[in-house]
């Protein structure tokens, strides 16, 4: 069993490294976020590097040497990196140090690849694509392990009416959500423009922008707010910045707009369609593998912004389908993509590691 040091784990029982050398909350800390207690109820795996969690099993700096001596229960560690920075951190472990290490890659990347990154990934041990999507783009042989969501903490409200009081909104109101950074690539300027074509025409609704804009993106978010309150909405199409407890703003939700232009994975359709929340979203990452087209909601061209606004006009004037694909959507994600599935096929990855270590 997995011992602790408070939360600090005593590397001889570490079989698994999660590195994130990140500071800024993205979709792979998320992720991270998700998957390591989960994991650590049957393995022993601990986090390192910042932006994450205190709570979370952690291998300290400081015991790096440790990781010489080979783990109790395993020949080898695995060291499950999700970033470049992170690849080229576990060959230094590895093949510098000399240390007893087997390095996985879990890429969700859907474009060709740098040399420098298929350097990397050429001298990975096991390599996971998220989707079938990246898969393709993958030069050597990987496994597909499609991210699962955490069907606990992302769950209907009990009450709609309260979810919504609870974070200031009007609870008679109906709300649609986009979140994600606000930036090009995300499409939030799709989705404000086909926010602003819509809602004057459907009094019951508002909409909900919810995450950061970083330094390189505060003049988008700036024109998006200066669009919205020229088009009189500015009491409608809210800016909320970014949440840790976003699993509450989705319970406030009666649709929700994924309007990317490009994307890896995308981890938001499955924490809407979780929390029974219906949605809209671009052909890009895995959204076409997660969401089933006219029944847990709509699939569009992304940068259509003509599209977009049909599709999703259409489901808020459509009431009935709205509560079917709702409750669809709700009994897909638990029987596809719990995080227990996820856990069970990142822990068959490793066992193939280890069995060839």
């Amino acid at each position: 069993m997995p011992l602790f040091l408070g939360h600090a784990m005593n590397p001889r029982h570490i079989e698994v490294i999660a590195p994130n050398f990140k500071h800024r909350l993205s979709g792979v800390t998320s992720t991270i976020i998700q998957l390591v207690p989960l994991q650590a109820r049957s393995l022993g795996i601990a986090v390192l590097g910042p932006g994450l969690p205190a709570h979370l099993p952690r291998l300290r700096v400081r015991d790096l040497p440790r990781l010489w001596t080979r783990p109790a229960a395993r020949s080898v560690r695995v060291f499950h990196a999700r970033r470049n920075v992170e690849m080229l951190a576990g060959l230094v472990l590895r093949d510098g140090l000399r240390m007893p290490m087997r390095l996985v890659f879990t890429s969700a990347s859907q474009r060709h690849h740098t040399g420098w990154t298929k350097f990397l990934i050429r001298r990975m041990d096991a390599v996971i694509a998220t989707s079938d999507k990246t898969a393709a783009y993958l030069q050597v042989p990987s496994t597909t392990v499609r991210h699962g969501i955490d069907t606990e903490r992302f769950a209907p409200a009990p009450d709609s009416a309260a979810a919504k009081a609870g974070l200031g909104l009007d609870p008679a109101t109906r709300y649609i959500g986009c979140f994600g950074r606000v930036r090009h690539q995300k499409g939030t300027d799709v989705f404000v423009d086909a926010m602003i074509g819509l809602l004057p025409w459907r009094p019951g609704w508002s909409a909900i922008v919810a995450g950061r804009a970083t330094a390189e993106h505060l003049a988008l978010e700036r024109e998006l707010k200066a669009r919205t309150a020229a088009a009189g909405l500015a009491d409608r199409i809210l800016f909320v910045g970014e949440h840790r407890d976003i699993d509450r703003w989705y319970k406030a939700l009666h649709l929700f707009v994924a309007p990317q232009r490009w994307e890896g994975f995308g981890l938001t359709p499955l924490e809407a369609m979780a929390t029974g929340v219906p949605v809209v979203a671009t052909d890009v990452g895995a959204f076409s593998e997660l969401i089933l087209d006219g029944q847990t909601g709509r699939i569009v061209a992304p940068g259509d912004l003509a599209a977009l606004e049909r599709a999703v006009g259409e489901m808020m004037d459509d009431e009935p389908f709205l509560g079917r694909a709702s409750a669809a959507a709700l009994a897909h994600v638990r029987a596809e993509f719990p995080l227990e599935r996820e856990v069970a096929e990142l822990r068959a990855v490793y066992e193939r590691v280890w069995a060839g270590g």
